[in-house]
């Protein structure tokens, strides 16, 4: 009988989540409050299940104003790059929600914030240069790109470096 008692149990657990409409919109003081609502889920359902998806896909998705406001500290390295710094941030969201634990008693902002960023700032590390290039070298390497691109739409083919020198 106590066997029966068990899933009965979990059924009412997971009948606690909240429907979310739109998460994306949730105000961050209530997502603080859902949030610990979702991650008390997360350790009661089974991982794969729809629930466990649910809860996991509503916490990303409520968290993501954390995301935004991580990226906005680089937003000096231009607009064209925010889109992936954005989604870079989200991998660190990801992670710091798959690694987040209630236990420890900690805020998951505070948790999180560390997360993204270092997420960030590694896909910084990874894709700037290694060794200090004159701004106006990687601005004429920007340039012969575009040069590249014009010419190549032009003639049909790639072009010569006499080609390009003109």
């Amino acid at each position: 009988m106590a066997l029966m008692s068990i899933p009965a149990a979990l059924d009412a657990r997971t009948s606690e989540l909240p429907e979310v409409a739109d998460p994306s919109r949730v105000a961050p003081k209530d997502a603080r409050q859902l949030s610990k609502l979702f991650f008390e889920q997360l350790t009661v359902l089974e991982e794969g299940t729809p629930e466990y998806s649910y809860a996991r896909s509503t916490l990303i998705e409520m968290n993501m104003s954390l995301v935004r406001y991580a990226a906005g500290r680089f937003r000096s390295r231009g607009a064209e790059e925010m889109e992936d710094i954005v989604q870079v941030g989200m991998i660190g969201l990801i992670k710091a929600i798959d690694r987040f634990e209630l236990t420890r008693e900690v805020e998951f902002t505070s948790f999180a914030i560390p997360y993204i960023v270092g997420e960030i700032k590694r896909f910084f590390r990874d894709t700037t240069w290694a060794v200090h290039v004159p701004r106006r070298l990687q601005e004429a390497r920007v340039q012969l790109a575009r040069a590249t691109e014009e010419l190549r739409s032009r003639l049909g083919r790639t072009p010569t470096v006499k080609e390009l020198r003109s």
